[in-house]
């Protein structure tokens, strides 16, 4: 990716980068009682209260695309994370909600 990141995807260019491949984390910042309930796999699961501890286990070195279940969330954690340094941090539009109903229509809703 050498084109400069967007502020924010939507679940269709996540799963492009899923399929093609493309060097990227996806950070779920929810709660573990919502990731019970659907999750993307291969997400790191951090959630956003735990965020300003856990910063050393965030990867710098590629995007790090942030979701929640709307993008609400993980908005407001790319802009904390923006101003803690990292600069390859993307939201992840509709979050999880988006990724059950566009992407993985199978997937349970909450």
């Amino acid at each position: 990716m050498d084109a400069p990141l967007p502020a924010a995807i939507e679940v269709e260019t996540l799963q492009s980068w899923r399929e093609q491949g493309l060097r990227h984390a996806l950070l779920d910042v929810r709660e573990p009682r919502e990731v019970a309930a659907c999750a993307v796999d291969g997400a790191l699961l951090v959630p956003m209260q735990e965020i300003p501890q856990r910063l050393r286990e965030l990867p710098q070195d590629l995007p790090l695309v942030v979701m929640c279940h709307h993008g609400m969330r993980s908005r407001m954690v790319v802009q904390y994370l923006k101003a803690q340094g990292f600069d390859q941090v993307i939201n992840l539009d509709g979050g999880i909600d988006a990724w059950a109903a566009r992407i993985a229509p199978g997937m349970a809703r909450y």
